[in-house]
Parts: C-alpha cells; structure tokens; sequence
C-alpha cells in the first residue's frame, strides 16, 4: 500500500484510445479465425499466380524434339559450328574489329558503309586491338570478297578437322544434361535395334532351335524382348512430348482456322532456329534480343517479330537476314510430329493389347516403320532450314579460321565467301 505522498509522485497511465490505428489491424483472436480469414486469399492468390507462370513458362518453352528431329538439329549446328569459345567475325579488308553480336550494339539505321580497303584492325579478347597494314590483293574474286559489314564465312576445313571439330561440338553437347540423355536414348535405340535386325536376318543359328520359325525358339522369344524394348523407347518420346507437340498444333489450328497472326508469331519464337517470319528480312540488321528496347527498336512492325520479342533471332553475323520461311513447312513439322505421336499409339496398342502368339507381324513392322518415317521427315525439314538459315545470317568464325583467312588471302589464295566455300556462280554456270 503506497503512502499518499509516493501517490501524488506516480505518473497516471495514459488514458486508452478506443478507436483502432489506423495503420494497423486488429489483432487475430484467440481461435484463429482472424488470421484464417487474411491468409485464405493470400494462398489462394500465390497459387493461381504460380499456376499463370507456369502456364506462360509452358507456352514458350522450346520444343523438346524426338530422337531424329534432335539429330537434325544437332547436325545443323555441328556441321556450321566453331570450336572457338568467344567467337569472333572476320575483319578481312576491313576496319571492323569484331562480329556484332545478339544486340551488343545499340539499333541504328540500316545503311552500311563502304568497308575501307586499306588496313585491317584485328579484335582482342580482352577489348585491345592491334592494327597492320595491308594492301588489298590482286585478283580477289568478286565471290570471295567479304561482307560490306567485314564479316567472312569461315574456310573449308579438310576431313580430319572437320572430325575433329564435330567431335568437340558433340562432346560439348554430351556434357549438358540434355545431351547426355539424348545421346543415352540415341546408343539404346541403335543397340536394340540393331540386334533385332540381326535376328530378323537369322544371324544367330544357335538361336534357332528347332527352327527359326517356331514360335518357342529363343530367336522369336529375343524378337519379342527386342520388340517390346524399343517400343518402350519410342513411346518416351511420342508420349513424353506429347504436350508441346499438342500445344504447338493448337498455336497452328488457331493461326490457320481462326486467322490470328500471334499465334503464328508464337511458333516462330518456339522454332526460332529455323523458323523466319514475313517481313523479318527487313528488320534492322542490328537488332537483336538485347537491344529491343531502343526508340528504334519500337517502330519495326510487330507481325515481324515473334512473340515473346526476346526470342527474336540473333543479329545476323554477315549483316544479312534470312528470308521467310514458307509456312507449310511449319504446318508439315508439326503435323509429322503429332502423327508420329499417333502412330506410336497405334503400335503401342498392338504391343500390348496383343501377345506374339496372336499379333499380326505385319502390324508392328507397318507402325514402327511410319512412325519413324514420318519423325525423320520432319527432322530432316529442321536441319534444312535451319543450315539454309546459317548460310545466309553466318555462323561465328574462331580465332584460327580468322588468322588463316587473312594469312591466305595475303598470299592470294582465295575463300569463297559462302558456307561451303564454292564457287556458286561457276557451278551454277557448270550446271
């Protein structure tokens, strides 16, 4: 009990304001019910906004092609790509030092200029450059000389660097996550079916007893073992991809039945190594994924640029873009893939609905050779466009290649300036 003299010191309390703050809530109450009621919507919007992620990341996601489709795209890659890892573009005849890479350099108009004759300014790594002089060479043809941008095709490599080159690009590939997967499915599907061949051809007589032809003998048994292996395999990719292949035949259903050119603008951001919309060859030869957000950049036509605008091609290395692409090659891949898809059903179907005492041999060798068929076509569609599009925007150029192409063109020996390193005009004349 406090005296009156130690009361009249004490500090009254703070009288309490009714009214709550208003930067603040009231507190949850004891149950709970409070804080179930603020965090409710707060889930449920965090999950619909993982699920529209989700659902754009899938839209624009590339292609995970088949087997064969991959092995055309690899093969476009392999037989146009350098080993060189900071490649660098042939300033032969020129003052240009190095390749304009994917909109490293700010939009500009789309003049080039004349490349001056005398002297060469050769591109460091690490930004310093080094000049010499140099006499432009007698006799040059016209089909050799470089780009107006300076940019030069690298030479012809003989057979072995060609080898050797395709192997380090292949090891490179072999090292990523795909790669190694892809080249695991690849070496499968080869060994199976290479040993089925072989037991078609009754390679094997000690596997035939009493005949080749009984159903029990341990070659018609391996058949089947063989069989069921590879339509394993082959169901990886027809099912697997099922998804995007499906997604991109509703991109071309809409863009062909309900005429919307995004759709179609969309594809071309999905198959953008060797796909080329209308109207693309015009774009600015500058303008790359980086550099989209320039004043420049925004008055080029949209229906020209794919969708989303950061899967835009890459600045062509030679300062040339590629034509269109016809749009019935797009419709053909995608309609091969979705039938391969199709037909891998069926053969699953028989493969499993049926045993080897009651399936029809003719079933499974009709199955199995369409769908391969119709996958290889469309594999082979891919690596041809997406080579014709490397022939014409350039493929990067090493160090080496660099330094061969000037040292021989000072001594008069002279590279075409194409991929194949040809006289086009004199084979074309030939023909």
């Amino acid at each position: 009990m406090q005296s009156p003299d130690s009361a009249a010191n004490t500090e009254p309390f703070p009288a309490i304001d009714q009214a709550t703050p208003a930067g603040l809530s009231p507190s949850p109450s004891a149950d709970g019910s409070r804080s179930a009621t603020v965090n409710r919507p707060a889930a449920s919007s965090s999950l619909s906004g993982r699920l529209r992620r989700a659902s754009t990341s899938f839209e624009q996601s590339d292609l995970p092609v088949g087997f064969l489709a991959a092995a055309g795209g690899i093969a476009s890659s392999i037989l146009s790509r350098q080993a060189a890892p900071r490649p660098v573009s042939s300033s032969i005849g020129s003052s240009a030092a190095q390749a304009p890479q994917s909109g490293d350099i700010p939009l500009q108009p789309t003049n080039i200029q004349s490349v001056p004759e005398e002297g060469i300014q050769e591109a460091k790594r690490d930004g310093s450059s080094a000049s010499q002089t140099t006499s432009k060479p007698s006799g040059e043809p016209p089909a050799a000389a470089p780009f107006p941008n300076g940019y030069h095709f690298p030479p012809k490599h003989t057979f072995g660097e060609s080898l050797k080159l395709g192997g380090l690009a292949f090891w490179n590939y072999f090292l990523t996550p795909v790669g190694f997967l892809v080249t695991i499915y690849g070496l499968n599907v080869v060994a199976w079916g290479g040993m089925l061949f072989l037991l078609l051809c009754n390679a094997a007589p000690a596997m035939c007893h009493p005949t080749c032809n009984d159903i029990n003998s341990p070659s018609r048994i391996w058949i089947e073992i063989d069989s069921q292996i590879l339509n394993a395999l082959f169901c990886v990719t027809g099912f697997g991809l099922a998804p995007w292949r499906f997604r991109d035949l509703y991109f071309l259903l809409q863009h062909r039945l309900a005429r919307k050119p995004e759709a179609l603008r969309r594809l071309a951001g999905i198959h953008r190594g060797w796909f080329r919309l209308e109207g693309s060859a015009e774009l600015p030869v500058d303008l790359g994924p980086r550099n989209l957000d320039t004043e420049s950049a925004q008055a080029v036509p949209r229906s020209a640029i794919p969708i989303p605008e950061e899967k835009i091609p890459d600045a062509p290395l030679s300062g040339v873009r590629a034509r269109a692409t016809k749009v019935w090659k797009m419709d053909l891949v995608i309609w091969l893939m979705v039938w391969n898809t199709f037909l891998q059903c069926c053969l699953a179907g028989i493969m499993w609905g049926l045993n080897r005492h009651n399936r029809p041999s003719w079933a499974t060798g009709l199955f199995v050779g369409l769908a391969c068929i119709v996958a290889a076509i469309g594999g082979l569609i891919m690596f041809l466009e997406g080579k014709k599009v490397k022939g014409i925007e350039g493929v990067p150029v090493s160090q080496r290649d660099l330094k061969q192409l000037e040292r021989d063109r000072q001594h008069g020996i002279w590279h075409y300036n194409n991929i194949k390193d040809r006289d086009l005009e004199a084979k074309g004349k030939k023909a």
